[in-house]
This record gives C-alpha cells, structure tokens and sequence, in this order.
C-alpha cells in the first residue's frame, strides 16, 4: 500500500503535499540522508551523492524526528504518539514496526549499537527508553518541562534533554535512566542539540527573554529577546556557558540547531526565522554571562566567524557531512535539502524533496508567521513566542492590555480562529486587526498587506489542538461531572472550552486599560504552563488551590483532593 501511495503521489504532481522536512539524519560514510517530512506524514531517503529521492515511505502523523544507525532508523510520530522503526537498505526505505511510546514524542537519539531508542515526550515531561528488538518501552525518567531534543554522547553513556518550557537541560544516565543533573540555561525555546565529539559538551540553541516592553528601541537594545547557543557541561554538574548571536543592528532570530564538526573544530548555528547560517571555529567566546550582542573581536574574524545566507525558505536543521567542511540543511519551507559548503560559505546544491509547484495561501502564510525580517531589525518572528502556532511560555509586555508595564503570557493559537474575541482581554473583535496590530506595534516593523493577513489567517485556521493520548478513563469521566458541578463551563463551555465575554476574576491589575478577562480555552491546557494571564501559577493545582478556586469565584465549595485529581484528568483529555 505504501509503494502504490508513493508511485500516485508522483504521477500526479499538482497533488503532492508539502514535505516540510522538520528533521534529518546522514548516514556515517556520508552517502544518504533520510528526512522528517512533518507536512507529508512521510520520511524519505535522499541519494547525496546523486542528488535525488531514491525512496520515501508513510509513517505516522506529524513526523518530527528521526535518528538513523546503520540499517535502522527511528523517527517519531508527534500527533500518533508512536515512533516508526525503519530498515534502511538503498535505495529501499521500508517501516518495520510502529511502537507506542507516549504523548506527543518530538526528540529521539539511537544508542550506539542501534538497540534502543531515547524518545522526549513533550507531552509527558519524560523521556522514555524504547527497545527495538522487544519492540516496547523499557525505561522512563522525568525531566524539565516540554522537552524538545536530545542527544547521547558518542559513548552512549549519557543523555542530554533540551526542555523548551523549563529552560533546562537534563542531564540523564542512559543505561539506567537515571537524572543525574539538571543546569538552567537562563533562556527558553531550546532546540536541537550537538553534542562534542569527546563528549565534554552539548550545546543548546535558544532564546533569553530580557523582560523589557516591545517598543522599538528595546528590540533594538536587544532588552526584548536575545537570540543564543549554550554550552552545558555533560561530565558532571557545572554552570552554563553562553554566546550571543545578535549583531547591534541585526538579530539572529529563532536559532533551531546547532552541529559539531567530527573533528570537533567547527560549530554551525541555524537561525531559521533569518534563513542563515552561523559558521564558528573554536576556540569561542562562551562566557556566563553573554549579554546583548555578539562579541565584537569574534565578529571581525574572518576566520572563525562567517555567515551563511541566501538559503531562503526555512532552514531548521543541520549535519555535517564526514569531510567536516560540508554541511545537509533541511528547509522546511522549502522542501528540500541544501548542501552547504563552509569554505565558499554558501548553498552549492539544493535537492528537492517533493511538492506543489505553488504554495498556498496558508503556506505564504506560514512563511510570513516564520519569517524573522517582519520585526525591527530582523530580531525575533511570531513563531518565537508563539511556537509552532502554540505558545513559548514566556511573559512579554506587548501594550494588548492597553498600557506599558503589565506584561501577559503568549497565548496559544491552536483554535484562534474559532474563539473570538481575541487578547487576555478580550477587546479585539478582528482577529485579522490584531494580527495587524501585532506586526505594527508588537513586532515594529512596516505595515502587512491586506493579501499578506489573508495569508496570514489562512495559516492561523489550520493550527488545531493536538488529540488527548489514550482512551478517556474513569477519572476523567468523573473529572467532567466535576467540571460542570463547580459551573466551570459557565465560561469555559464545550466545543472549545471559552466563551465570547470578559468576566471579572479577581486577578485584574488596577493598571489594566481593559477591564475582566476572557476565558482561554482550556483545551490542551495541561501543554500550556506556566498558568494564568502573568504565569503566576507554576502548576494547575496552584490555580485551582490558590488562584482560582471556585469559592472565590462563583461561591461553589472548594475541590476536594479527590476532586482535583479528577478534574486535572478530564482536562488532560480534551
């Protein structure tokens, strides 16, 4: 059935979908790369050497990730819950089993023998060990929250986990599935992770929210969000390193990954939201505290820093290939894969994946969403804190509330288009205005065309919650009844858990410009901490204990323990 998809699919190339590589993985002598296609729920096998697909086959929905080992490759399903297990043979690509692994599974890391995968599940704040030969998870450990990436050290011996919320790297024992340590990286949106090639350390792309309001002349001072690479030791527990990527007058916006030179020489950067590449030679400037820009020594050298651009598109992951002087960049707006080389620092060969020949209008505005040069000084896109059409759970001060100085958490946009009105608020009606309005004032650069807001709204309508893992259980069933007996759906009432009106809480600032919020949907609220409008509360039961609890609120009796725990059950299954 999977070769009859692929021989349709290239018979008819008006109908292809967008591939979106999200992911790749090269193979040790260089030769194949194989492919995340997270918009065509496929993985492909690229020839390098030929330039060309030899193979691509369907997996599950919303491949993010893949690890490759010898003939074996894993990659990971996020909105299956499941990894796929692939035989990799040239030119023949084959799935040879579909394992379950947990909710929403976005990083994975094959052992060195092939034998087990590491799989994050951003869902769960765990990352679970999978054997392959017995085909079934073997091993958990908790870490930060909503972990993204990670990477094992050569030896196999240690596991590094990027956690996108938390703002930490967990540092695992991958034999026992132990955590050994955690170490802050001051910042948030950790993404790919490289690891050295001694094993000393991995290195974590990411952003550092500086807490000021987005008036121009912050995001110019770089006091809004700085854009960096950490360095975080896997040897044993230490503080964080960091380097600045932002120029003074330009912004590295949205750093998506990073590789390591096999020799250990050479790091590359990709900032995706400014479609370039950021190619450094060690030894480099990591210090504790990087500050705003980039150090200006570093910037002058020509030998150790030069930039890559012109690759278009989206780039969002990097290899190097053996020879370490060439690197595979997946373009995810681009459907295709761009072989870089480091002395010419530039594209050399582009090689297409599949796809329409036309983008639609929700793809032109997924790249406008994407595109870092929409704010002043290219220095962050909508995707930086709205992340992946979802939210970065960080707080800025964006002037919604109607006044400077009372700064608001991102709010998810899965479902935006179906929960008027918009803002914490509520006093946006045009929900194509407020995306205007974020360009004009959030972002402070030039106006968007009426077509580039089409565009835009176009996108916005296909983000969606992610589906609930599992089957509703008894908790959650008796979760709903609490729900409805405490009046909960009062203002968050089904299809989509909201309401269309601002309601007094007893959280407003005197200082806010509107009165009353209106209700976030509550769907997928359990991905969505920190919780309430200034992220005052760290978990659910903090806001319903604390914060919100129905006795202040609508003068229904507290929730008992067991209350609780039901209705953080049925929330977990919306």
């Amino acid at each position: 059935m999977r070769s009859l998809w692929f021989v349709l699919l290239a018979t008819a190339p008006q109908g292809e979908p967008d591939r979106s590589p999200n992911d790749l993985e090269v193979s040790f002598d260089g030769r194949w790369a194989i492919t995340a296609n997270r918009t065509s729920d496929s993985v492909s096998l690229v020839d390098l050497q030929e330039g060309k697909v030899v193979a691509e086959t369907r997996v599950g929905q919303k491949p993010f990730a893949v690890s490759l080992r010898g003939a074996a490759a894993v990659v990971t399903n996020w909105l299956s819950d499941s990894v796929s297990v692939l035989e990799v043979t040239p030119p023949r690509l084959a799935v040879a089993a579909t394992i379950p692994v947990g909710d929403e599974p976005r990083g994975v890391a094959l052992s060195p023998d092939g034998a087990r995968a590491f799989v994050a599940l951003a869902g769960e704040d765990a990352v679970v060990a999978v054997d392959l030969r017995e085909k079934k998870v073997v091993g958990r450990v908790a870490v930060g929250d909503e972990p993204w990436f990670v990477a094992l050290t050569p030896d196999g011996k240690r596991l590094a986990v990027g956690n996108s919320i938390s703002g930490d790297v967990s540092v695992v024992d991958a034999a026992e599935m132990k955590l050994l340590y955690a170490v802050p990286v001051e910042g948030r949106s950790l993404r790919q992770i490289a690891v050295s090639p001694d094993g000393a350390w991995a290195y974590v792309p990411h952003i550092t929210d500086r807490g000021f309001p987005t008036t121009l002349g912050n995001i110019e001072r770089g006091m809004v969000i700085d854009n960096r690479v950490a360095r975080v030791p896997l040897t044993g527990a230490g503080p964080r390193t960091g380097l600045a990527l932002d120029q003074k007058d330009l912004g590295a916006p949205d750093p998506e990954a990073v590789a390591v030179s096999p020799d250990g020489e050479r790091l590359v950067v990709v900032a995706g939201g400014f479609r370039t590449l950021f190619l450094l030679r060690f030894p480099l400037p990591f210090i504790e505290s990087p500050g705003e820009f980039l150090e200006p020594k570093l910037h002058k050298d020509k030998e150790r820093y030069k930039r890559v651009y012109g690759l278009k598109g989206r780039p969002v992951a990097v290899r190097f290939l053996p020879d370490g002087k060439t690197m595979v960049v997946a373009n995810y707006l681009l459907n295709e894969l761009q072989i870089v080389d480091w002395d010419k620092a530039d594209v050399v060969r582009s090689i297409p994946l599949g796809g329409p020949a036309q983008p639609s209008l929700a793809r032109r505005g997924e790249a406008i969403f994407y595109d870092g040069n929409r704010s002043w000084h290219a220095w962050f896109s909508c995707h930086t804190c709205h992340t992946d059409g979802h939210t970065n759970g960080g707080v800025y001060d964006t002037f919604n509330d109607g006044k400077a100085g009372n700064p608001k958490k991102v709010l998810s946009l899965r479902g935006v288009t179906r929960t008027a009105p918009w803002t914490w608020h509520g006093h946006q009606k045009d929900l194509g205005q407020s995306v205007l309005g974020s360009f004009n004032r959030t972002m402070s650069a030039s106006t968007a065309t009426p077509e580039e807001i089409r565009a835009v709204l176009a996108f916005l309508g296909t983000l969606d919650y992610a589906p609930p893992a599992g089957e509703r259980t008894e908790a959650a069933i008796r979760g709903e009844a609490v729900f409805k007996a405490k009046a909960c759906d009062g203002c968050h009432a089904p299809p989509d858990y909201t309401s269309n009106e601002p309601y007094l809480v007893g959280l407003e600032s005197p200082d806010d410009a509107f009165k009353g919020f209106n209700p976030p949907s509550v769907r997928g609220v359990t991905t969505r901490g920190p919780f309430l409008h200034d992220a005052r509360a760290k978990t659910l039961e903090e806001v319903f204990q604390k914060h919100h609890r129905p006795s202040k609120l609508n003068g229904k009796p507290d929730l008992t323990p067991e209350e609780l725990a039901d209705l953080l059950a049925f929330l977990k299954s919306l």
